[in-house]
């Protein structure tokens, strides 16, 4: 799985164990339950669910009656939380290292770097005013001045 969709799985599947009531052992939801939700294979969400795990947010019980279940209240998970759990970023890519010796070779990627560390703390503060449980919403106010992101599939046409 790309760095670039950890993020929305793991968004997804702490979603799918809200909706689900999933908040004990007992309640355990599958990984291959959660990868058709996503829908993904489930080694992908077993692999998130790990770091979801390592985070705190979820706990796992591997086997054929295991499954994932949330620790916390959705309300009470940010959105901030689980890009760090997944090790995410803002995902705007990495400068190359530059020639050697060309003073703007040796100059822009440090510059770059910079900016991109800008960009994703931007990001995290967008994020951590966004909860689980406001994306199980139908129309949460938190998001209600955005519209869906260009580059991802158009879910009202499907």
């Amino acid at each position: 799985m790309s760095d670039s969709q950890r993020f929305p799985v793991a968004a997804h599947a702490l979603a799918y164990l809200a909706h689900k009531g999933a908040y004990a052992a007992t309640e355990a939801e599958p990984s291959a339950v959660l990868a058709a939700s996503v829908p993904t294979n489930p080694v992908v969400i077993r692999r998130v669910t790990a770091l979801l795990a390592k985070a705190g947010l979820i706990a796992t019980r591997p086997g054929a009656s295991g499954g994932s279940w949330l620790l916390r209240r959705p309300e009470t998970i940010c959105l901030d939380e689980v890009l760090r759990a997944v090790n995410g970023c803002a995902h705007l890519g990495s400068p190359p290292a530059g020639a050697k010796g060309c003073p703007i070779g040796e100059h822009i990627p440090r510059q770059v770097a910079k900016a991109l560390t800008a960009a994703d703390q931007a990001a995290g503060a967008a994020l951590s005013k966004i909860t689980i449980a406001d994306l199980l919403e139908e129309d949460p106010e938190v998001l209600r001045a955005f519209a869906p992101h260009p580059a991802c599939p158009d879910v009202d046409a499907a």
